[in-house]
């Protein structure tokens, strides 16, 4: 186990799966150009990212040492980004240009050799996009359990293995996951997983 997660680059996860998030938006000038910009895949695709921004601050023995969870939790709160993503009640996604511009200010610090103090640049970075694409403190923590669910049944059925079925009459299983709590946002995550497990198309 300790060979395989020295084999896992958080910080390259984090630009990968950014670069994925610009795919949100057709900046593709010889290809999709005009496409219109998918914004429920934008966020799906913020989530993923700060599930990689959290593996990266969780790590031990990297960034900050023998730091508890507690302390983890309080500089994150302390950042101007996270207070700002706590204040927000209505968000408004922001120009696609501006959305495009600070993933690709995360993409950068991902890059960045670990210094002290560039995980909480990309952390403050990390909630400034949340608020920009349109999302608030309870919005980012239910897709984030949502996407967990997804990630749990799509292991259990074939995954890794390569028969998992990803689009589901037509539809991609983030999108049927995200209008699932979207259609009753009062679903515990076992009654999620069971909504997931009657759409999926066998």
């Amino acid at each position: 186990m300790g060979k395989l997660l020295s084999m896992i680059n958080w910080r390259r996860c984090i630009y990968m799966e950014s670069a994925e998030m610009i795919d949100s938006f057709g900046w593709k000038h010889w290809k999709s150009i005009t496409q219109p910009t998918d914004y429920a895949n934008l966020q799906i695709e913020i989530v993923d990212v700060w599930h990689f921004v959290m593996s990266l601050v969780l790590e031990g023995g990297i960034y900050r040492e023998n730091e508890t969870h507690e302390q983890m939790a309080t500089w994150m709160m302390a950042t101007e980004g996270y207070k700002l993503l706590s204040s927000t009640t209505t968000p408004v996604f922001a120009s696609d240009e501006a959305l495009m511009l600070k993933i690709e200010t995360i993409m950068r610090r991902s890059l960045e050799p670990a210094v002290n103090g560039d995980l909480e640049k990309m952390v403050d970075d990390f909630f400034r996009l949340s608020v920009m694409g349109a999302l608030n403190l309870d919005e980012l923590y239910r897709l984030y359990v949502g996407k967990n669910i997804l990630n749990q049944f799509r292991q259990d059925h074939g995954y890794k293995e390569g028969s998992y079925i990803k689009i589901w009459n037509g539809m991609e299983d983030n999108a049927v996951m995200k209008r699932g709590w979207e259609e009753n946002p009062d679903m515990s995550p076992k009654e999620l997983y069971e909504e997931l497990s009657k759409a999926y198309p066998v």
